[in-house]
């Protein structure tokens, strides 16, 4: 079989890999499972597709078609070629306003669309917790619904109109048909044809359509994907006296692309929906007491009905991003409703609100009822959005497992259902997590597992065959919006029964006669607990590191955090900085989830003494920029930048460390050097022949600019302005500046500037010079030396450091470090952990002095100045950008905002390494190259970070200046 792979990826229209990291990394998706596809295809267009589906058939092989990948039962993990549309299939192809519809591809993200339809008016109503990455394509395929079905509908409810190829390579269009248009396409001769005769034939018995009726969920549930949706096609005109055309889209969506391939859909849209919008946060003190109420709540036409539990509640109170949007949090509630309401007026929305707070008063039900507006009900909705990925954090083995996530029920029936549900729970000693769609008659309930161990995957088959058929008692929907997949296909004869399982055949037949498109699931489905993501009973990979993993229990359980859930898939259009490379590249291979899927696989399966000792680690790891975000932005917290910096550590024992590695890595020693004959060191380094040179042994891009060293001494200038610059005033605090190694030898004009501002502002200032934070050692993996400076900065400032004493930083990877890497690699952990309580970015440091009023806007001028904020990666994902923002709102005219940017490109050394310019500039020109040349000249632009000053100078020209810089030359 390589050698036909081999042939057809040279003539195949796309990219074509049947390399071991391109198959490793497409192995999983969002579920338990795990398969290793024989390749990866990118096709780049509809003749790419008709080629795979060729190849497929003559060589009896299968095709997993594939978006964003955030499926949760296993639909797109398979053993044959993963199909990967996400690169190029994105086109928004047209609108049509008077219809209210749009034509786009199926690579589309779903959050884009809608942003792109905003200026007409216009939306796609169905809306997941995964809309910032998720695909049109995948959403079809899946028939998603999430937080707005109750108002808007499903997926379904909206296509229109599919563009498709079948199985034999012909290419169709399924849309709305009369009972006379259907009638004539059953005349083709063509597989086309065949499919309406097949249906036709199928369907037309009174007999299968009452068997339909009665096995297939209640008709009132609207989340409804268990099988082929073969009920949504039975009343209409074809198949009785019924006015509804037609439409076989209505079996297409939901199918989980096991019957054709789309490339091309057409959505109805919807008009945007009202302006004025309140949330009431219905808390509740038992789980029965909330789902009492919504019932209630039903009654009062909810945008939204979303619940969250206490286990999601608490997983949020340790997570550094979402602890803030527990704002409106009272106590400690068993469970939140989140019930939303919409209107086109203030005074009809409040009479709304007011309506039902009546009703949840006469209920009784709920303790305690805020009523959010604005951005309050954003943060609320993605506090309930984040379950997902924050269930993922659990530390050890034990998960949270999607297998009977999905289920929905009537409204009137989820009480008593909730209720059996729950003893099912008990009896197998289980503690379940119950959140989402309440309005809608499905909660994501998941019982928490250890599907390392034989008695686990048990559990998992045993309650899931348990809540099958309790959810079949009342006649529910065991897919409601996450599809059957592998997970739940098995299933489906229990859920609908034998004949329509039947039926369900029949119909993959008629369409996908050689079985090529996604085998396994729907139909002839592979079994619920084989093929999973780990190998059961398997003797644990012992891996020493050198770094402090016990956080997570290890750096393999680090990687193994990450549940596929797709965050690192949001492109640079939506909020955030993870993953910086993936936005220029939009590869899968530069996401977080192919790092921690390949770091996964390497130590899971590598049997060298040396299980680092991998090229494709190498290969995935080669663009992360370090910048952190994951470990912040991802809700299970999986921080790829630490792990990789133990990769390159493990990696350079086997392989040797290049020069140009050694030279950044080792920079500090060589400025250090450089900084004792400036003038020498500064001519060498811009003169055009000796730079290039450099340039040249250190592999710096010829178009990268080499930084010069200061030419100033911090001592020397320090110590003339204490001597001659008579300040009359009293300090307020002794605290200590760490002058790290970039502000020393590279930026002495900040560091001077630090000192002069916490001076004047009455601090008594001491200078650290004589200590390196060791970010560049950390950044090439040179780990040994590392803990040398850990250690040797730790012993210094032990006895330095305390709450009254404090420890204030100008570089953010420098000072921060203290934070992160610090407590992984310090020998005393005691005094390191201190020492990291009562570490600050200067910014931090004096917004908190601002705070407690020790710093005024009467120390400053009061000229109007506009300033254009770009914060550095660490102190976004370390700190917040909000501290800068708000010292530079100290003085009363200055009036600064925040580029909503994510990483500069440059991160240290990576944006002039050679190899990786073009990727750093890319990523430079995605949001802040644009942000800063569109302001004027006149406007201040901030950036705290030295390499993000360089980037900004390289690609804008523009000179950025540090915000103690700015705030310096404010003063009075």
């Amino acid at each position: 079989m390589k050698k036909q792979l081999l042939d057809f990826k040279k003539i195949f229209n796309g990219e074509f890999h049947i390399d071991s990291l391109h198959t490793m990394l497409y192995a999983t998706d969002a579920s338990v499972y795990r398969k290793i596809p024989l390749a990866v295809a990118y096709p780049t267009s509809e003749r790419g597709i008709k080629q795979l589906v060729n190849f497929a058939s003559n060589n009896n092989i299968s095709l997993i078609p594939r978006t964003a990948g955030t499926s949760l039962a296993g639909q797109c993990v398979g053993e044959g070629i993963i199909v990967d549309v996400s690169n190029h299939f994105t086109n928004i192809i047209s609108v049509n306003t008077e219809m209210k519809t749009v034509t786009l591809q199926p690579g589309v993200i779903r959050d884009e669309l809608n942003q792109y339809l905003k200026p007409y008016g216009l939306f796609f109503g169905p809306n997941t917790s995964t809309s910032n990455r998720c695909m049109i394509g995948g959403m079809v395929g899946n028939n998603s619904s999430g937080t707005t079905s109750i108002q808007y509908g499903t997926t379904r409810d909206k296509v229109l109109k599919l563009k498709t190829i079948l199985s034999d390579g012909s290419e169709v269009i399924f849309e709305p048909l009369t009972k006379e248009e259907f009638q004539a396409k059953t005349n083709l001769n063509s597989l086309e044809g065949e499919i309406y005769k097949k249906l036709y034939k199928e369907l037309s018995s009174k007999e299968v359509q009452n068997e339909i009726r009665k096995e297939f969920p209640k008709p009132e549930i609207h989340r409804r994907n268990t099988g082929y949706a073969v009920d949504s096609l039975i009343n209409t005109s074809v198949f009785g006296d019924f006015e509804d055309k037609i439409n076989i889209c209505n079996l297409l969506c939901g199918s989980e692309g096991t019957l054709a391939f789309t490339t091309e859909i057409t959505l109805q849209l919807e008009p945007l929906p009202p302006l004025h919008t309140a949330m009431i946060a219905s808390h509740y003190k038992s789980l029965d007491s909330c789902l009492n109420d919504v019932v209630v709540a039903m009654q009062h036409n909810l945008h939204t009905c979303e619940m969250m539990d206490d286990v999601i509640l608490s997983c949020t109170t340790n997570n550094k991003t979402y602890e803030p949007y527990r704002f409106f949090v009272k106590n400690n509630p068993k469970a939140i409703l989140l019930l939303e309401l919409k209107s086109n007026s203030e005074k009809d929305l409040q009479d709304k609100v007011n309506s039902l707070m009546a009703s949840l008063k006469d209920s009784n039900y709920s303790y305690h009822n805020p009523v959010l507006r604005g951005d309050e009900i954003t943060m609320a909705l993605e506090l309930r959005k984040a379950g997902l990925g924050l269930l993922g954090n659990m530390v050890g083995d034990r998960k949270a497992v999607a297998c009977i996530e999905d289920t929905a029920v009537a409204l009137e029936d989820l009480p008593a259902y909730i209720k059996e549900f729950s003893a099912i729970m008990k009896k197998y000693n289980q503690q379940a997590v119950y959140y989402a769609h309440a309005g809608a008659g499905e909660l994501h309930l998941r019982p928490i597992l250890n599907l390392k161990e034989d008695e686990g995957v048990q559990y998992f088959k045993k309650i899931t065959t348990d809540v099958a058929l309790l959810c079949k008692k009342y006649n529910g929907s065991f897919s409601g919006e996450h599809g059957d997949g592998i997970v739940r296909a098995e299933f489906i004869p229990l859920m609908i029964g034998e004949k329509n399982y039947d039926l369900l055949k029949k119909v993959k037949q008629a369409f996908d006669p050689q079985n090529i498109f996604n085998p396994g699931k729907i139909v002839d489905a592979f079994k619920m607990d084989e093929s999973l993501r780990y190998k059961v009973n398997r003797v644990e990979p012992k891996i020493e590191t050198l770094m402090d993993f016990s956080d997570s229990e290890g750096i393999l359980r680090l990687s193994e955090k990450c549940n596929g859930s797709g965050d690192c898939r949001k492109t640079a259009d939506a909020s955030g900085a993870m993953c910086p490379s993936y936005h220029a590249t939009k590869n899968e291979k530069d996401t977080t989830r192919a790092r921690a899927n390949a770091l996964r696989e390497v130590l899971t399966n590598n049997n060298s003494v040396n299980k680092f000792n991998s090229e494709d680690l190498k290969k995935v790891f080669d663009l992360c920029l370090s910048c952190k975000a994951c470990a912040s932005e991802c809700p299970s917290n999986v921080d790829i930048s630490t792990a990789k910096a133990e990769f390159l550590y493990q990696y350079n024992k086997e392989n040797g460390v290049s020069f140009s590695n050694k030279l950044f890595g080792k920079s500090t020693q060589l400025n250090r050097l450089a900084s004792k004959f400036p003038e020498i060191s500064n001519w060498i380094f811009s003169n055009n022949l000796t730079s290039n040179f450099i340039k040249i042994i250190g592999r710096v891009h010829p178009k990268r600019s080499l930084p010069l060293v200061s030419t100033k001494s911090l001592r020397k200038i320090t110590e003339l302005y204490i001597n001659e610059v008579n300040i009359e005033v009293e300090s307020k605090r002794e605290v200590f500046l760490f002058v790290d190694e970039f502000s020393n030898y590279l930026d002495t004009d900040i560091a001077v500037d630090s000192f002069i501002l916490l001076t004047r502002l009455g601090f008594k200032v001491h200078i650290i010079d004589n200590l390196d934070s060791g970010r560049a050692l950390l950044s090439k993996g040179f780990l040994e030396e590392a803990i040398k400076e850990v250690n040797k900065n730790i012993n210094y400032l032990k006895e330095r450091i305390s709450a009254a004493t404090p420890l204030i930083g100008i570089e953010p990877s420098a000072i921060l470090s203290f934070r992160d890497e610090y407590l992984r690699l310090a020998t005393d952990k005691t005094s390191a952990t201190n020492i990291s309580k009562h570490s600050y970015l200067v910014e931090e440091f004096l917004a908190n002095e601002f705070e407690r009023g020790t710093i005024s806007s009467n120390m400053f001028t009061s000229e109007e100045k506009l300033i254009k904020i770009h914060s550095h990666c660490h102190q976004k994902s370390l700190s917040n950008q909000k501290v800068t923002f708000d010292i530079l709102n100290i003085p009363k005219n200055f009036k600064p905002t925040i580029i909503t940017s994510g990483c500069c490109g440059m991160a240290g050394s990576f944006g002039y390494e050679k190899e990786h310019y073009e990727v750093s500039m890319q990523i430079g020109a995605l949001k802040l190259f644009p942000a800063v040349r569109k302001t004027s000249e006149e406007t201040i632009i901030s950036a705290n970070g030295t390499s993000c000053r360089h980037q900004i100078f390289d690609g804008t020209g523009r000179k950025a200046l540090h915000p103690v810089t700015i705030l310096k030359n404010a003063l009075k």
